[in-house]
């Protein structure tokens, strides 16, 4: 008796969708890590990362085993290279531990000081070379460079299935916050992150001011006053 080839069809199917499920990178690791140590206003327990620190290199190890592949999705590659480029950073300040400023460190973001499926990288390799030609302007509120100025870290993996959502949200709860953008009828003084990388905020033949009107509650239109804010680049570190 022969199978009729709608059952193989959608054994076939079923299949192939399993062996794209197990795909997926488990972050749970760092996920775990994150929800311990950073608060929901993103303030980081750098001491609690450092005492959790055999699970942090547990997960650099994940990592640099993991790689992504040209077969992955742009979610999944956005997810990978973002928790890589934040979970970096984090092991970079307890690796300089105790210091006020990331920029104590003598080329923080040139070094190369952790490798990835045997290749030494530096954050500014992730951030310009990776992250940037994925050309999602999202990720700059997703990414934190352990400085009050920065957007938050989120306390939370990100994965496949909730990046979009994750950036969608962030972006707008960092334009929205007043202590890195004052945008109001009078005055609007935005994040230099919308100087430095104005060019990422020209979607669809737009600028940085449509990119922030789309996600501010205050537009910006005819306001008196406009400039960048100054950056503090202070630890953003949890006071006990």
């Amino acid at each position: 008796m022969k199978t009729p080839k709608v059952f193989v069809f959608v054994f076939i199917l079923l299949i192939s969708l399993q062996i794209k499920a197990q795909q997926y990178l488990d972050h749970a690791i760092w996920d775990q890590i994150l929800l311990i140590n950073v608060s929901e206003n993103g303030e980081v327990d750098y001491k609690g990362f450092m005492r959790d620190s055999a699970q942090l290199y547990q997960y650099f190890s994940y990592l640099s085993d993991n790689p992504p592949t040209k077969d992955w999705s742009k979610e999944e590659t956005l997810a990978y290279w973002i928790n890589a480029y934040n979970a970096y950073t984090i092991k970079l300040i307890i690796d300089n531990y105790p210091l006020k400023s990331i920029k104590e460190i003598k080329d923080p973001w040139d070094r190369q000081f952790f490798k990835i499926n045997g290749v030494l990288h530096s954050l500014n390799e992730l951030e310009h070379k990776i992250l940037r030609k994925l050309e999602e302007p999202r990720i700059h509120f997703a990414i934190n460079c352990a400085s009050y100025s920065c957007p938050v870290v989120w306390n939370r993996a990100f994965t496949a299935r909730n990046v979009d959502n994750a950036l969608e949200t962030l972006t707008r709860n960092f334009i929205n916050d007043p202590q890195r953008n004052t945008i109001t009828e009078e005055v609007v003084e935005v994040s230099k992150i919308f100087s430095w990388f104005k060019k990422d905020f020209k979607v669809d033949g737009e600028d940085a001011k449509a990119f922030i009107n789309r996600y501010s509650d205050m537009k910006i239109d005819k306001q008196k006053k406009k400039g960048y804010k100054k950056y503090d680049w202070s630890l953003n570190e949890k006071v006990n």
